[in-house]
């Protein structure tokens, strides 16, 4: 069964019994716990039904969403934790040798600069201290940590000082994690991330979104650009029809993981 088919059984038995749990729809569509965990975070992302402990329960429709806050990122690394390796790994072919990106922090990037230690060799300029360390073991690799305020929860910099160094740079790409995607634009939840994305997006001069479909049709309360400024979206499973066609009006190339 196609994720996208298995999605709308979960939708229609979650609308029919109102409260259901992860053993009940496994056992219902023979696949694993873990699966309809995922399954149920990207349909809870989509506001097509509401996760909670063991299960599920029919939710508000995307338009009655409200800004979800994002949790510490030691949770965050473990959330969609396979969908962000694959997302992670099919970006990392879209690099050709020598190129310049700029890398901002999140858990979905973390999963990208382990992808790079095997890649070409690549000038990468970031916030993250974390995928400095990652990707500095490609010895072929130039990094440049941007310094500033530590935060010490998701291992970045911030603040005026990063702003200002990111300004004496030119990168031909950035890739970007979120914390969501409308019809409209990207966002994030925290306002000096939502700062240190826009600063690498106009020294950029193409922008690649990671985000794994729990991301999408989602509000976050910080834009961070247009979508007519993304030129590729990369995600584990295709965005719902309206995100999708407000990303190709934009223009923006949508890349999943799926063969």
């Amino acid at each position: 069964m196609k994720p996208a088919d298995r999605h709308n059984r979960i939708v229609k038995l979650v609308q029919q019994h109102h409260d259901v749990s992860v053993e009940m729809l496994a056992t219902q569509l023979d696949v694993s716990r873990e699966t309809i965990r995922r399954d149920l975070s990207a349909l809870d992302g989509q506001g097509r039904l509401r996760k909670v402990h063991g299960g599920a329960r029919p939710g508000m429709a995307p338009t009655q969403l409200v800004p979800q806050a994002e949790g510490p990122f030691a949770l965050r690394m473990a959330d969609n934790a396979e969908a962000k390796r694959r997302i992670a790994a099919r970006a990392a072919t879209l690099f050709d040798a020598g190129d310049s990106v700029f890398i901002d922090t999140g858990t979905t990037t973390l999963a990208l600069a382990h992808a790079l230690v095997q890649a070409p060799a690549l000038v990468i300029i970031t916030n993250s201290w974390r995928i400095a360390s990652i990707v500095s073991s490609h010895a072929e690799h130039r990094v440049f940590l941007l310094g500033g305020a530590c935060n010490p929860d998701a291992g970045e910099t911030l603040g005026p000082l990063v702003l200002e160094q990111i300004k004496r740079f030119h990168a031909r790409h950035v890739f970007l994690t979120i914390g969501a995607m409308d019809t409209r634009t990207i966002m994030d939840f925290d306002a000096q991330e939502a700062e240190i994305a826009q600063a690498m997006i106009e020294r950029a001069e193409e922008v690649t979104v990671l985000a794994d479909s729990s991301k999408l049709a989602r509000r976050g309360i910080f834009d961070v650009a247009p979508l007519s400024r993304v030129n590729r979206l990369v995600t584990d499973h295709a965005p719902p029809p309206d995100v999708a066609a407000a990303l190709d009006r934009a223009g923006a190339e949508v890349i999943t993981d799926q063969p």
